[in-house]
Protein backbone atom coordinates (compact mmCIF):
# COMPACT_ATOMS: atom_id res chain seq x y z
CA UNK A 1 0.00 0.00 0.00
CA UNK A 2 2.89 2.20 1.03
CA UNK A 3 3.92 2.88 -2.61
CA UNK A 4 0.19 3.70 -3.56
CA UNK A 5 0.60 6.95 -0.92
CA UNK A 6 2.50 10.13 -1.59
CA UNK A 7 4.45 11.61 1.10
CA UNK A 8 2.81 15.13 0.44
CA UNK A 9 -0.39 13.88 1.30
CA UNK A 10 0.39 12.25 4.72
CA UNK A 11 2.55 15.76 5.39
CA UNK A 12 -0.71 17.93 4.55
CA UNK A 13 -3.31 15.20 7.18
CA UNK A 14 -0.53 16.14 9.60
CA UNK A 15 -0.82 19.64 9.24
CA UNK A 16 -4.73 19.77 8.62
CA UNK A 17 -5.00 17.60 12.26
CA UNK A 18 -2.57 20.00 14.34
CA UNK A 19 -4.13 23.11 13.21
CA UNK A 20 -8.04 22.14 12.75
CA UNK A 21 -7.98 23.93 9.58
CA UNK A 22 -7.72 23.32 5.59
CA UNK A 23 -6.77 27.17 5.56
CA UNK A 24 -4.32 27.20 8.80
CA UNK A 25 -2.53 23.74 7.15
CA UNK A 26 -1.97 25.88 3.86
CA UNK A 27 -0.63 28.54 5.68
CA UNK A 28 2.03 26.53 7.34
CA UNK A 29 3.17 24.35 4.72
CA UNK A 30 3.06 28.02 2.14
CA UNK A 31 0.91 25.86 -0.42
CA UNK A 32 -2.45 26.78 -1.51
CA UNK A 33 -5.98 25.60 0.04
CA UNK A 34 -7.28 24.07 -2.68
CA UNK A 35 -3.62 21.80 -2.69
CA UNK A 36 -4.00 20.97 0.87
CA UNK A 37 -7.93 19.97 0.69
CA UNK A 38 -7.03 17.94 -2.66
CA UNK A 39 -4.53 15.82 -0.91
CA UNK A 40 -6.82 14.85 2.55
CA UNK A 41 -9.06 13.79 -0.20
CA UNK A 42 -6.71 11.87 -2.12
CA UNK A 43 -5.48 10.07 0.98
CA UNK A 44 -9.29 9.60 2.54
CA UNK A 45 -9.97 7.81 -1.47
CA UNK A 46 -6.78 5.61 -1.28
CA UNK A 47 -7.51 4.66 2.74
CA UNK A 48 -11.12 4.23 1.86
CA UNK A 49 -11.57 5.62 5.16
CA UNK A 50 -13.24 8.81 5.92
CA UNK A 51 -10.31 11.27 8.22
CA UNK A 52 -11.97 14.12 8.62
CA UNK A 53 -15.36 15.51 9.69
CA UNK A 54 -16.20 18.62 7.94
CA UNK A 55 -18.57 21.20 8.92
CA UNK A 56 -19.32 24.66 7.29
CA UNK A 57 -17.31 25.96 10.48
CA UNK A 58 -14.82 23.48 11.43
CA UNK A 59 -12.83 20.35 10.75
CA UNK A 60 -12.34 18.04 13.74
CA UNK A 61 -10.54 14.69 13.06
CA UNK A 62 -12.71 10.95 12.87
CA UNK A 63 -11.55 7.86 15.37
CA UNK A 64 -9.08 6.59 12.00
CA UNK A 65 -7.57 10.03 11.60
CA UNK A 66 -6.59 10.06 15.13
CA UNK A 67 -4.97 6.68 14.97
CA UNK A 68 -3.62 7.64 12.13
CA UNK A 69 -2.22 11.06 13.13
CA UNK A 70 -0.73 9.31 16.70
CA UNK A 71 0.59 6.60 14.51
CA UNK A 72 2.06 8.61 11.55
CA UNK A 73 3.69 11.92 13.52
CA UNK A 74 6.88 9.84 15.07
CA UNK A 75 7.68 8.19 11.62
CA UNK A 76 7.60 11.31 9.69
CA UNK A 77 9.83 12.81 12.14
CA UNK A 78 12.11 9.79 11.53
CA UNK A 79 12.21 10.40 7.93
CA UNK A 80 13.42 13.99 8.32
CA UNK A 81 16.04 12.96 10.39
CA UNK A 82 16.68 10.60 7.62
CA UNK A 83 17.05 13.37 5.17
CA UNK A 84 18.96 15.14 7.66
CA UNK A 85 21.84 12.59 8.85
CA UNK A 86 22.08 12.33 4.56
CA UNK A 87 23.19 16.00 4.90
CA UNK A 88 25.53 16.08 7.67
CA UNK A 89 28.00 15.69 4.80
CA UNK A 90 27.60 19.83 4.54
CA UNK A 91 27.56 22.50 6.91
CA UNK A 92 25.07 24.53 5.44
CA UNK A 93 22.52 25.23 8.12
CA UNK A 94 19.25 24.67 6.13
CA UNK A 95 15.75 22.51 6.86
CA UNK A 96 13.38 23.50 9.53
CA UNK A 97 14.22 24.19 12.73
CA UNK A 98 11.36 24.18 15.64
CA UNK A 99 12.02 25.74 18.71
CA UNK A 100 10.19 26.08 22.01
CA UNK A 101 11.32 28.65 24.42
CA UNK A 102 10.78 31.18 27.45
CA UNK A 103 9.21 34.46 25.92
CA UNK A 104 12.49 36.30 27.01
CA UNK A 105 13.35 39.89 25.39
CA UNK A 106 17.27 38.67 24.95
CA UNK A 107 16.07 34.92 24.05
CA UNK A 108 14.09 36.63 20.78
CA UNK A 109 16.94 38.88 20.10
CA UNK A 110 19.35 35.97 19.70
CA UNK A 111 16.80 33.79 18.15
CA UNK A 112 16.19 36.36 15.01
CA UNK A 113 20.02 36.55 14.91
CA UNK A 114 20.55 33.36 14.02
CA UNK A 115 17.71 33.79 11.41
CA UNK A 116 19.53 36.64 9.96
CA UNK A 117 22.52 34.44 10.02
CA UNK A 118 21.60 31.42 7.79
CA UNK A 119 18.90 32.92 5.41
CA UNK A 120 18.38 28.92 3.92
CA UNK A 121 16.70 27.88 7.68
CA UNK A 122 13.19 27.65 7.82
CA UNK A 123 12.70 28.43 12.17
CA UNK A 124 9.58 27.84 14.10
CA UNK A 125 9.30 29.05 17.40
CA UNK A 126 6.91 28.69 20.11
CA UNK A 127 6.91 30.37 23.90
CA UNK A 128 6.81 27.40 26.75
CA UNK A 129 7.40 28.42 30.30
CA UNK A 130 6.82 25.18 31.48
CA UNK A 131 6.60 22.77 28.76
CA UNK A 132 5.48 19.24 29.65
CA UNK A 133 7.20 16.27 27.85
CA UNK A 134 4.07 15.43 25.89
CA UNK A 135 4.25 18.78 24.19
CA UNK A 136 8.12 18.76 23.73
CA UNK A 137 7.51 16.12 21.05
CA UNK A 138 7.62 17.80 17.54
CA UNK A 139 10.65 20.30 18.45
CA UNK A 140 14.10 20.08 17.49
CA UNK A 141 14.78 22.50 20.57
CA UNK A 142 13.00 23.00 24.15
CA UNK A 143 15.01 25.91 25.98
CA UNK A 144 13.85 25.87 29.91
CA UNK A 145 14.49 27.10 33.46
CA UNK A 146 16.06 24.67 35.83
CA UNK A 147 17.19 24.07 39.05
CA UNK A 148 18.80 21.36 40.61
CA UNK A 149 18.85 17.37 38.78
CA UNK A 150 17.48 16.84 36.03
CA UNK A 151 14.55 14.61 35.86
CA UNK A 152 15.37 11.28 33.76
CA UNK A 153 14.00 11.70 30.24
CA UNK A 154 14.78 10.88 26.82
CA UNK A 155 16.12 14.30 26.05
CA UNK A 156 19.72 15.13 26.12
CA UNK A 157 20.65 17.92 28.42
CA UNK A 158 23.15 20.72 27.05
CA UNK A 159 23.62 23.39 29.59
CA UNK A 160 24.02 26.70 27.89
CA UNK A 161 24.06 29.21 30.96
CA UNK A 162 24.15 29.11 34.91
CA UNK A 163 23.04 31.94 37.26
CA UNK A 164 23.87 32.15 41.21
CA UNK A 165 20.78 32.88 42.60
CA UNK A 166 20.08 34.17 45.79
CA UNK A 167 17.36 34.69 48.63
CA UNK A 168 16.11 38.48 49.11
CA UNK A 169 13.63 40.58 50.81
CA UNK A 170 12.91 44.39 51.54
CA UNK A 171 14.71 46.37 54.55
CA UNK A 172 10.83 46.68 55.63
CA UNK A 173 10.39 43.07 55.83
CA UNK A 174 13.03 42.37 57.65
CA UNK A 175 12.40 44.73 60.25
CA UNK A 176 12.14 42.37 63.77
CA UNK A 177 12.99 39.38 61.84
CA UNK A 178 16.86 39.79 61.49
CA UNK A 179 16.95 35.98 62.71
CA UNK A 180 16.10 34.47 59.53
CA UNK A 181 19.67 32.58 58.93
CA UNK A 182 18.01 29.16 58.47
CA UNK A 183 15.82 27.39 56.03
CA UNK A 184 13.77 26.22 59.19
CA UNK A 185 13.06 29.92 59.80
CA UNK A 186 12.41 31.01 56.59
CA UNK A 187 9.89 28.62 56.26
CA UNK A 188 7.98 30.27 58.36
CA UNK A 189 7.90 33.57 56.21
CA UNK A 190 6.19 35.33 53.37
CA UNK A 191 7.10 33.74 50.22
CA UNK A 192 7.09 34.55 46.63
CA UNK A 193 7.37 31.51 44.00
CA UNK A 194 6.67 30.67 41.07
CA UNK A 195 3.11 29.31 39.25
CA UNK A 196 4.60 26.63 37.49
CA UNK A 197 8.17 26.94 36.44
CA UNK A 198 9.92 24.19 38.23
CA UNK A 199 6.84 23.33 39.89
CA UNK A 200 7.29 26.99 42.01
CA UNK A 201 7.46 24.57 44.91
CA UNK A 202 9.92 23.42 46.68
CA UNK A 203 12.94 25.88 46.80
CA UNK A 204 15.52 23.92 46.04
CA UNK A 205 19.67 24.11 47.78
CA UNK A 206 22.81 22.93 46.86
CA UNK A 207 22.76 20.74 49.92
CA UNK A 208 20.15 18.43 48.17
CA UNK A 209 17.86 20.07 50.57
CA UNK A 210 14.28 21.10 48.92
CA UNK A 211 12.11 23.44 51.04
CA UNK A 212 8.20 24.28 51.11
CA UNK A 213 7.53 27.72 51.71
CA UNK A 214 4.76 29.45 52.48
CA UNK A 215 3.23 31.29 49.53
CA UNK A 216 0.30 33.65 48.71
CA UNK A 217 1.80 35.46 45.91
CA UNK A 218 2.43 33.46 42.79
CA UNK A 219 3.99 34.46 39.16
CA UNK A 220 5.57 33.22 36.11
CA UNK A 221 7.56 36.17 35.84
CA UNK A 222 11.44 36.86 37.41
CA UNK A 223 10.17 40.54 36.57
CA UNK A 224 7.15 40.34 38.49
CA UNK A 225 8.66 38.32 41.05
CA UNK A 226 11.58 41.40 42.25
CA UNK A 227 8.91 43.63 41.98
CA UNK A 228 7.23 42.15 44.70
CA UNK A 229 10.09 41.45 46.78
CA UNK A 230 10.79 45.86 46.37
CA UNK A 231 7.30 46.37 47.91
CA UNK A 232 8.35 43.32 50.86
CA UNK A 233 4.98 41.18 49.68
CA UNK A 234 7.56 38.11 50.50
CA UNK A 235 11.31 36.81 50.28
CA UNK A 236 11.79 35.60 46.70
CA UNK A 237 14.52 33.83 44.92
CA UNK A 238 16.37 35.56 42.21
CA UNK A 239 19.49 35.28 40.46
CA UNK A 240 22.06 36.94 41.52
CA UNK A 241 22.61 39.28 38.08
CA UNK A 242 18.89 39.76 38.32
CA UNK A 243 18.70 42.10 41.33
CA UNK A 244 22.47 43.54 41.61
CA UNK A 245 21.61 47.03 41.12
CA UNK A 246 19.32 46.20 43.83
CA UNK A 247 21.38 45.13 46.31
CA UNK A 248 23.67 47.73 46.05
CA UNK A 249 21.43 50.40 46.25
CA UNK A 250 20.03 48.68 49.34
CA UNK A 251 16.58 48.41 47.83
CA UNK A 252 16.98 44.90 48.59
CA UNK A 253 18.95 42.42 51.02
CA UNK A 254 20.16 38.94 50.75
CA UNK A 255 19.52 36.84 53.32
CA UNK A 256 22.35 34.97 54.83
CA UNK A 257 20.85 31.79 55.57
CA UNK A 258 22.73 28.54 56.48
CA UNK A 259 22.79 26.84 52.91
CA UNK A 260 22.91 28.10 49.42
CA UNK A 261 20.18 28.03 47.01
CA UNK A 262 20.82 25.92 43.41
CA UNK A 263 21.73 27.82 40.56
CA UNK A 264 19.41 28.81 37.52
CA UNK A 265 20.51 27.20 34.45
CA UNK A 266 19.18 27.80 30.97
CA UNK A 267 19.37 23.98 29.42
CA UNK A 268 19.15 23.27 25.60
CA UNK A 269 17.00 19.94 25.72
CA UNK A 270 17.09 18.07 22.26
CA UNK A 271 16.41 14.45 20.70
CA UNK A 272 18.87 11.58 21.77
CA UNK A 273 19.74 10.98 18.20
CA UNK A 274 22.96 9.15 16.95
CA UNK A 275 23.82 11.91 14.55
CA UNK A 276 22.97 15.57 15.92
CA UNK A 277 21.55 17.92 12.80
CA UNK A 278 23.73 20.47 11.45
CA UNK A 279 21.02 22.95 12.26
CA UNK A 280 20.26 21.97 16.22
CA UNK A 281 24.31 21.77 16.58
CA UNK A 282 24.82 25.10 15.23
CA UNK A 283 21.84 26.81 17.05
CA UNK A 284 22.94 25.91 20.25
CA UNK A 285 26.55 26.68 19.81
CA UNK A 286 24.77 29.97 18.89
CA UNK A 287 23.11 30.26 22.23
CA UNK A 288 25.83 29.44 24.09
CA UNK A 289 28.25 31.93 22.48
CA UNK A 290 25.69 34.81 22.53
CA UNK A 291 24.19 34.66 25.90
CA UNK A 292 28.04 33.66 27.58
CA UNK A 293 29.92 36.84 25.76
Amino acid sequence: MLEDIEIKWLVSFKAIFENGSIKLAAEKLHIPTSNVSRHLAQLEARLNVRLMERTTRRIHPTIAGTVLFESLTPNLMAIEEALEVAKLGSETVTGHLRVMTPDLPFMADIIAEFAVSHPQLQLSCDTQLNPKEGIMDGFDVVLTFNRGQLEDSGWVAKEIIRWPSCVVAAPQLLNGNTKINTLAALAKQPCITTHSVMQGLPWRFKSNTTLNVHSRFRVNSGHMAKSAALRGIGFALLPLHACQAELESGKLIKVSINDEPEDLVLNAFYSGRKHLPVKVKRFIEHMQQAINN
